[in-house]
């Protein structure tokens, strides 16, 4: 990726609106102006007039969930050729415009999408669109720029995953666990795919989803809508509507046993992740897993750090995340470091414990309203920063439609003790769980211990 930033999307699926805190006095339906252009593209409007700036985000439906076996890594590939220059400007031109403009952008490559965006004044949000515009479909792509931008990424790959063995641990662990669907296979793509890419693939990519009627733009911020549509389908609208991509068809069947995964890398302490396949946000149960995340992982007074951290002393940090905005059904996933000592297989044992404790007796309602209110907490922080609400809108619109976001808060207050302890039961089960530990190998004992990432890589 050209530059990580799970981490943020982490932040923001993980939270929902809730219309009545953080001086939101109206909900997202009644903010949000949408509008759809006749080639197919769909504006989401924010007005937001606190601050006389404004985000722009382009979204692509299409990251590693679209790829071929083979041909991996390529919508990552593509966000650093974005950068390269169209046939109007020059290499790298995009960025020393935006920020000779005063302005900040980024770009991120996930599983379900590709995402480009910028920050400006709002009386230079024009200068965004023009150039989003500009590299929706006049993007050079020739071999003279493909192949030292082919070996950026290889070295990008080797640093944030061959010599990553947590982040290896945890490609390897998600191969394990689909075997159908695509979310297998690793945004960055597998090394041997990187070696094979032709400039050949990288147009077919480009020309089969880079068009408007595969994505979506998200703007937030202090601008007038109807003028800012304009100004969009005015820059957009030049292009015509393309055939739509071809679907995603594969689907994971239901696992028939426990798998496991053992990956042996030269590290300083061993590392265990587990993974359950669940459904995403479209499911009833989906309110309930997201209270059982935050119950056994948010914040230092959650289960995982006060039975595993504070009081057993058998891990380093521990955590489970929840991947609810994904757009098909994906994971559940607990880990943890152990201490200096304990073994991998005891560190095991104990996650597996708290899973059981809370199969066995539901959390008590003082612990659910507790996680309950941190959800809510987290929502309030995120309201103040119009890149946070832009990245909301988007990512809700990606997984089925950005109107959701205000039904989630509602559905969480709903949320009992006895949910929590009922989707524990039907999907941590050993079934449909699959196991992946690092085995550590020898290494120079001066080298820092591995720490657990915020976010699987993927």
């Amino acid at each position: 990726m050209r530059r990580l930033l799970l981490a943020l999307l982490v932040l923001v699926v993980g939270v929902a609106a809730s219309p009545t805190k953080a001086g939101a006095a109206q909900t997202y339906a009644e903010q949000v102006v949408e509008r759809t252009l006749d080639n197919g593209l769909k504006i989401l409007m924010l007005p937001d007039h606190k601050a006389p700036v404004a985000v722009v985000q382009v979204w692509y439906r299409v990251g590693a969930r679209n790829e071929l076996p083979g041909l991996t890594g390529l919508s990552h590939m593509l966000e650093h050729m974005m950068f390269k220059g169209t046939l109007k400007h020059g290499p790298e031109e995009y960025s020393r415009i935006i920020s000779r403009n005063g302005g900040n952008e980024n770009a991120f490559t996930s599983d379900d999408a590709t995402t480009y965006f910028a920050t400006l004044a709002s009386d230079r949000i024009a200068v965004e669109v023009e150039l989003e515009a500009d590299r929706m479909r006049n993007l050079v792509l020739s071999e003279e720029l493909f192949e030292p931008e082919r070996n950026v990424v290889a070295e990008e790959r080797r640093l944030r995953v061959d010599n990553n063995p947590i982040a290896f641990m945890f490609e390897s662990l998600n191969a394990a666990t689909f075997l159908e669907h695509p979310y297998r296979q690793p945004v960055i793509g597998w090394a041997t795919d990187i070696e094979g890419w032709t400039l050949a693939d990288l147009k077919r990519h480009y020309d089969t989803y880079y068009q408007p009627n595969n994505a979506f733009l998200v703007a937030v911020g202090d601008f007038d809508p109807q003028a800012f549509g304009d100004l969009v389908a005015k820059e957009f609208g030049v292009y015509p509507r393309a055939a739509d991509p071809p679907p995603v068809r594969a689907k994971e069947q239901k696992p028939r046993g426990e798998r496991r995964v053992y990956v042996e890398r030269p590290a300083r302490l061993p590392f265990v992740a587990i993974q359950y396949v669940v459904p995403n946000l479209h499911h009833p149960d989906a309110p309930a897993l997201e209270m059982l995340e935050s119950v056994l992982s948010n914040g230092k007074s959650s289960r995982l750090y006060q039975r595993l951290v504070r009081e057993k002393r058998v891990a380093l940090d521990a955590g489970a995340s929840y991947s609810r905005t994904a757009v098909d059904d994906k994971t559940f996933t607990l880990s943890a470091q152990p201490q200096p000592g304990v073994s991998a297989d005891d560190l095991e044992k104990a996650l597996l414990a708290e899973i059981e404790a809370l199969q066995n007796e539901p959390p008590s309602a003082d612990e659910l309203a507790r996680a309950k209110a941190q959800v809510e907490a987290a929502f309030v922080f995120a309201q103040d920063s119009m890149f946070y609400r832009a990245l909301l809108l988007g990512t809700y619109e990606l997984a089925g439609g950005w109107r959701q976001i205000d039904e989630f808060l509602p559905q969480i207050a709903k949320v009992t003790p006895e949910d929590v302890q009922r989707v524990a039961r039907e999907y941590l089960t050993p079934i449909n769980r699959t196991v992946g530990v690092l085995v550590p190998l020898p290494t120079d004992d001066s080298a820092p211990v591995e720490r657990m990432p915020a976010e699987p890589m993927t």
